[in-house]
């Protein structure tokens, strides 16, 4: 059986999985997924900043529904970069999981 067919880790739930694409949408969306997670993270900050008036504000005064949405922001900041984490290109290396060669580093 292929491990990187069968990807799973040893509670038996579906590992993370890499997706071979060709170079050309690698760079496509490893540029546009970092920008806009930088994006979502920053601007995430900026809009909790402001929620929160540089954390001078008593917690009553915080407006709740603009850092919430700060938060999220930056949660989906995070998010969209580890979703982008899982392509690689063609010939980039060997997945963590297959052990062919010997490693003489050392």
């Amino acid at each position: 059986m292929d491990s990187r067919t069968n990807d799973t880790d040893a509670g038996g739930e579906s590992g993370a999985r890499e997706v071979e694409v060709p170079l050309r949408l690698y760079k496509v969306v490893t540029v546009f997924s970092t920008m806009f997670a930088v994006a979502f993270v920053v601007g995430g900050f900026i809009v909790l900043d402001t929620a929160t008036q540089r954390a001078e504000l008593s917690l009553s005064e915080i407006d709740l529904p603009l850092a919430v949405l700060g938060v999220a922001m930056i949660a989906g900041g995070a998010t969209i970069y580890a979703f982008a984490t899982r392509f690689r290109a063609e010939g980039m290396g060997k997945p963590k999981d297959d052990a062919d060669e010997q490693s003489n580093n050392g």
